[in-house]
């Protein structure tokens, strides 16, 4: 299980995980933030990313902002092989 804080742009153009040399993500949705459509959205993208269940992605803090804290229910090595191909 690892804590992660994240940058949301809900209203992309595309979905999209950006991660830059400071490990800092970005992460681009489709969703408008409307009504907590966006966090529904994120928690269902990221879940798929990931290929875990929907559970396995939490937010622990900022469910009003873009600025998020996440709990995701994966092991550190496991994200590392994922998180590869959208590091710059």
């Amino acid at each position: 299980m690892i804590t992660q804080r994240i940058k949301v742009r809900p209203g992309s153009f595309k979905d999209d995980i950006l991660i830059d040399e400071k490990n800092n993500w970005t992460v681009r949705i489709r969703a408008k933030p409307i009504e907590g459509e966006a966090n529904k959205y994120l928690i269902k993208y990221l879940s798929k990313q990931f290929n875990i269940n929907k559970s396995g992605v939490t937010i622990e803090k900022g469910g009003n902002n873009q600025y998020k804290t996440l709990v995701i229910n994966i092991d550190s090595k496991e994200l590392e092989k994922i998180l590869i191909q959208y590091k710059k």
